[in-house]
């Protein structure tokens, strides 16, 4: 992964897309630190089709059942941050 600072990605830019479309990263700094990523664009997007992954997911019939009266001893405010 190389990192080119401003100045260099402006004066380098047809050159830096070529590397990024070979399969580089390329990160660009201000002052050394990092502010942008140049990636490739992903591939082919699939599209998913409605109904593809029938079959796959398979949820019990408990998961429909009610909750034990003890899951919420107390029922959470508004604002209150639940923790494990």
């Amino acid at each position: 992964m190389a990192k080119v600072n401003i100045h260099d990605a402006k004066t380098h830019f047809s050159g830096l897309l070529s590397r990024v479309e070979s399969g580089e990263e390329i990160i660009i700094a201000k002052a050394g630190k990092p502010i942008a990523r140049l990636v490739p664009v992903q591939g082919k997007v699939i599209k998913r089709r409605p109904g593809s992954a029938k079959g796959l997911i398979v949820i019990k019939n408990s998961f429909f059942e009610p909750l034990p009266s003890t899951f919420l001893i107390c029922p959470p405010t508004t604002g209150t941050l639940l923790t494990a």
